[in-house]
């Protein structure tokens, strides 16, 4: 294996290259495996073991009566089991004993239909926004009720009409600034002041399967929709092993408030344990011009003090203990300002002896490795190349003896690094990290679950309003 940058190679003796083994998963009853798929198949979900299991998940459905219909057959038919191929894990199925050893249950009481004279009211709006705001409506309107009854419910899935979608999926205006709003995350912001998570799936992908375009395997689609389910439900699917015991983990990253080009909302902030248990925090607002401030915002002093003292104040509260270790993921570098906050704010909450690590991680083109043969680098190569230190978070899985994808593989670089653990230690987190999506089932991400999720929580935050608390959970943003 070689290395070579893109523009200038490196003085001879620059390089060195190691590989890091895969990561392995926690599931019930002390069983590890590197596959969340292999291991649910053979062992089960872990929550079974840690006290979240949920043995039937009540589920409520939203849609037209072809929607509805066709949602819940779809579920039963795959808690039944869904066959494979030579490139796709069968569905084992979810049952009292089988997948994530769940069984569902449904109810009319927590069926909601949306009639046609309904839909029209609001496909048939003139104005853009009116429209997305009566689609918006509607929809919460529906789950209210849902929610509202007392019976028992875990989950909903909302079935959006292909019209509806159509019409109504995005809007864009002007209020103070321009505006973009997107439906399903305008839906999400409003389904958690209802306390139950949702699945929004369109009409077409269940009912005319067949006129969706890009349609994932099966197999492939059942593994995905249980997963969500079953951790959105409460449950927890597998824990990462090999994280340092004891770390808090946050991940920050940056949103414009709806309508305010000149100011951000302090931060997305995604905090991890070692065991996998995740919460979203949100920070302050805080004024940034691009213009003025360049394009990488930066926190002052005092949010950055607030984000590290929230962030452990919600592990003692979850976990019922202290981290000893707090580790901030970001897509960009650190200024000097938030540097010093951090650190002293970590010195203040957990005393000097605790260590921090300050990490700004960013995919690059820059550099490519080449492997003699037809597969591209393996997952999990490290590397450094003049002081620059790269890892391969995708790339050919030995274990599984493929190249799940369709593209490249560009490595993750350490574009910045303030604290106390080496490159390797970093890089062996971030592996771990690339396995804790639960909204899917698949082997790996390319970025850390502290990164991934901290852009996808700040798009449904920027549809939360400035005076409600959101709502903690990660299921109510998935």
């Amino acid at each position: 294996m070689t290395g070579r940058p893109r523009f200038l190679a490196p003085p001879p003796g620059q390089i060195t290259t190691e590989w890091l083994d895969e990561p392995v998963l926690r599931f019930h009853d002390g069983g590890e495996h590197d596959d969340p798929k292999t291991g649910i198949a053979l062992y089960g979900p872990v929550g079974l073991s840690n006290g979240t299991h949920r043995g039937q998940v009540h589920v409520g459905l939203i849609g037209t009566d072809a929607g509805v219909t066709a949602a819940r057959a779809l579920l039963e038919s795959y808690a039944l089991g869904v066959a494979g191929d030579d490139n796709v894990t069968p569905f084992p199925g979810c049952d009292a004993s089988t997948g994530y050893h769940s069984t569902l249950t449904f109810s009319d009481k927590t069926t909601q239909q949306l009639t046609v004279n309904q839909l029209r009211d609001v496909t048939e709006t003139k104005k853009s926004r009116d429209r997305f705001e009566s689609a918006v409506a509607l929809l919460d309107d529906k789950l209210r009720v849902v929610t509202g009854r007392d019976v028992p419910l875990d989950y909903v899935m909302v079935v959006i009409p292909d019209d509806l979608y159509r019409r109504a999926r995005a809007t864009d205006y002007r209020d103070g600034g321009p505006v973009h709003r997107d439906l399903r995350r305008a839906f999400k912001s409003y389904a958690m002041t209802r306390g139950k998570p949702t699945q929004l799936i369109r009409e077409s992908t269940i009912v005319r399967p067949d006129a969706a375009r890009s349609l994932d395997h099966p197999a492939t689609v059942a593994w995905n929709l249980f997963t969500g389910l079953y951790f959105k439900s409460g449950g927890t699917p597998w824990a990462p092993i090999g994280l340092t015991p004891g770390s808090c983990f946050i991940g920050v990253s940056f949103y414009r408030p709806l309508g305010d080009a000149s100011h951000m909302r302090a931060s997305v902030a995604q905090a991890f344990d070692e065991n996998g248990n995740g919460w979203v925090l949100r920070g302050g607002e805080f004024p940034w011009n691009e213009a003025r401030d360049g394009r990488q915002p930066h926190l002052p002093a005092d949010l950055a003090t607030q984000l590290v003292e929230s962030s452990i104040a919600r592990y003692r509260e979850e976990l019922n203990s202290t981290p000893s270790r707090v580790v901030i993921h970001k897509e960009s570098q650190f200024s000097a300002e938030e540097r010093a906050a951090f650190a002293d704010a970590v010195g203040a909450s957990l005393g000097k002896s605790a260590s921090f690590d300050l990490v700004g991680l960013r995919r690059t083109s820059d550099i490519r490795l080449v492997r003699e043969g037809k597969y591209p680098p393996l997952r999990g190569t490290l590397t450094e190349i003049g002081g620059r230190n790269f890892l391969y978070s995708t790339g050919y899985l030995p274990r599984v003896g493929q190249y799940p994808h369709g593209h490249v593989p560009a490595p993750i670089e350490i574009i910045d690094h303030y604290g106390d653990a080496d490159p390797k230690r970093i890089f062996e987190e971030v592996l771990a990290l690339t396995k804790l999506n639960w909204n899917s089932a698949g082997y790996a991400e390319t970025l850390p679950i502290t990164l991934r999720f901290s852009r996808l929580v700040g798009d449904v935050l920027r549809e939360v309003p400035a005076d409600r608390v959101p709502n903690p959970r990660y299921a109510f943003y998935m």
